[in-house]
Order: structure tokens, then sequence, then C-alpha cells
């Protein structure tokens, strides 16, 4: 079994916010893939479902985040769980929006979330890490990623949400670069071929020999 767990501040008000986004990814995989509804339980929300034989549960800590790693603890506890099983999908300012990398072990580089479930469950468990970019100035982050996504990042975002549902079987069975390429054709397709090949140049026209004639053979010319 593996338990993917999604980071986030529960309520309204945080709903939109870009360190929301690991909630915005379990939504969608939960609603794509036919997932339990969402229910109460380890102090957050819970949805279950399966890809093949591999039983997968997603959790959405409601402790806030500082505090993440009560609700990922509980319920590994529950279900005898190792970090091994655990994959953690996070907002990671390091990368550009857009941009996805996985990552197994490691430090919490701050993120207030990873480090709350290093002190309750140790950092061998996988990361998933949700580009979101980065305000330019570490004074600036944290009014960052408690803002709402802009309207201009909605299809970027829209893209990644959808890249992370198409690759969940991918990630379930343990195939990473399948997951990440599962994205990568969603976030930046490649570009269909027309079939048609480019004209070959055409060499340029010569240029017009002078004009030799004297002014009366010029006009003799005219009225010929």
């Amino acid at each position: 079994m593996k338990l993917w767990v999604g980071l986030g501040n529960p309520g309204a008000k945080y709903a939109g916010n870009r360190h929301n986004i690991g909630f915005m990814a379990m939504d969608r995989i939960a609603e794509d893939h036919g997932f339990t509804p969402w229910r109460k339980g380890f102090q957050g929300q819970v949805s279950e479902g399966r890809f093949g034989a591999e039983k997968v549960a997603l959790l959405k800590p409601e402790t806030f985040m500082n505090n993440s790693g009560q609700s990922v603890g509980e319920a590994m506890r529950f279900w005898k769980l190792t970090p091994a099983d655990v994959t953690v999908f996070h907002d990671e300012l390091d990368l550009a929006p857009g941009k996805l990398r996985l990552k197994t072990g490691g430090g919490h580089a701050g993120h207030n979330g990873l480090r709350s479930i290093h002190a309750h469950v140790g950092e061998a468990y996988d990361r998933v890490r949700l580009g979101i970019g980065h305000p330019g100035h570490k004074d600036r982050v944290a009014g960052y990623v408690l803002s709402d996504f802009a309207k201009a990042e909605a299809e970027w975002l829209d893209d990644m949400m959808r890249g992370i549902a198409d690759g969940a079987p991918a990630l379930a069975a343990g195939d990473g670069p399948r997951f990440m390429n599962a994205v990568a054709q969603r976030v930046a397709p490649p570009r269909p071929s027309t079939g048609t090949a480019r004209p070959a140049p055409q060499p340029a026209a010569a240029a017009p020999a002078p004009d030799t004639r004297n002014p009366l053979q010029k006009l003799v010319e005219r009225f010929k």
C-alpha cells in the first residue's frame, strides 16, 4: 500500500494559495481516477483507490502546514507503513512554475510542512516537488506562498494537475521517469508535425544587364 500526502492549509481562505498545490494534486488524482469520496481521518481528509493491484491512500492533513507530520505519522501507524511507502506532494520555490521533480530523502530546505514530517517520521520518504517559482527575495517568500495563483498562471497549473493525474498509475508502479514524462507531455506538449517539408530556398534572380544604348538609339527603339 502507498500513502500519498498533499501539503496545504485547510479552509476556503487558503484553497487557491500556492502553498496548497499539494492539496490540488490530491483532489485531481481522486477525481480523475474515481477514488472514494473524501472522509475525515488521521487529522485530515482521506480518499482511497487502486491503480491495478496497488492500493493508494490520499491524505490532505488539516493540522495546518506547520504540523503536517502529526497527520502523516498517525496514518502511517494505522496502516503500518514505512517512510519508503510515503510520497509527499509539495510546493517548491526552487523550481520554475510548471516544473516537477522527484526526490527521495534529503533535507527539508526550510519548508515547514516537510520540517514537521521529518520530525515525526524521518526523512526517508519520497517527494514530488511542484515548482511554483520564487518571488525574488527571501523576505517576500511568506506572502508569496500564502497568496493565490494569478489568473495568468491558470493554464500551466491546470496542465500540471492533468499531467499528475495522467501519470499517477506510473508513479504507483514505481516508474518515476514515466510519471514525469506524463506531466511534461501536458505542460510542454511536442509540436505536431505537419508532414510538409520546408520548401527549398530559391536562387536569387540575376541582376539585369546594364543598358549601354545612347539616347538616340533609345528613342529609335521606342518608335519601332
